[in-house]
């Protein structure tokens, strides 16, 4: 997995709340093998039209928004079904983090193990950082997850929180098994003693 430390990017700025898993990846491409990458069916039925030809109008499909690393969302962003294609679209097209006041509990479970961050603000912060990007379009701002901060486009900061364990796990590039794995020589050790003290256990 890819780690995250500090990522810099420009930003998309969605308002409408309730943005469910089948906006996000329609079903029907999840049937695809993600070689190729899932990024081009990102919000396919909203980017393009019938015959494949974008949508002007799409936020992604403006030259400011085109490409964004980071997605603003509307409260429960990402409901619905609990297909990881979500993630895994989302990632594939570059966006590293959404930052939204609240998120679909697998969705934001599985940002985690793909190298996505959720950022959870308050939505009075959410709306501010999305009239700054409206404002600045195309301005670069900053996740740092060391410092558990954003920094908008206009410089304002907003500090988050985030799970430990996956703090961690995002920082240093590992998934659960992975993170459980680097402790190994100490858990082997824990292993040792323990059975030397019990050895009835073994």
């Amino acid at each position: 997995m890819q780690a995250f430390t500090t990522f810099t990017s420009h930003a998309v700025p969605f308002e409408q709340s309730n943005i469910d898993t089948d906006q996000i990846i329609p079903a029907r491409f999840l049937k695809f093998s993600r070689k190729d990458g899932y990024g081009q069916y990102l919000f396919h039925d909203l980017r393009f039209d019938a015959a494949e030809t974008e949508r002007p109008e799409f936020l992604l499909n403006r030259p400011e928004y085109r490409g964004a690393g980071i997605v603003i969302g509307g409260s429960n962003f990402a409901c619905g079904s609990s297909r990881e294609g979500a993630v895994y679209a989302l990632f594939d097209y570059g966006v590293r983090a959404v930052i939204a006041p609240s998120f679909g509990d697998i969705f934001h479970a599985n940002c985690f193990k793909n190298g996505l961050l959720p950022v959870r603000l308050p939505e009075d912060q959410v709306t501010r950082l999305r009239a700054a990007v409206k404002q600045r379009p195309g301005a670069p701002m900053t996740i740092d997850l060391e410092t558990c901060t954003v920094t908008g486009p206009d410089g304002t900061r907003f500090p988050f929180t985030v799970d430990p364990f996956w703090r961690e796990a995002l920082l240093r590039g590992l998934d659960e098994i992975g993170l459980t794995m680097s402790y190994r020589e100490q858990i082997e050790a824990f292993e040792t003693g323990y059975h030397g003290e019990m050895p009835w256990l073994a």
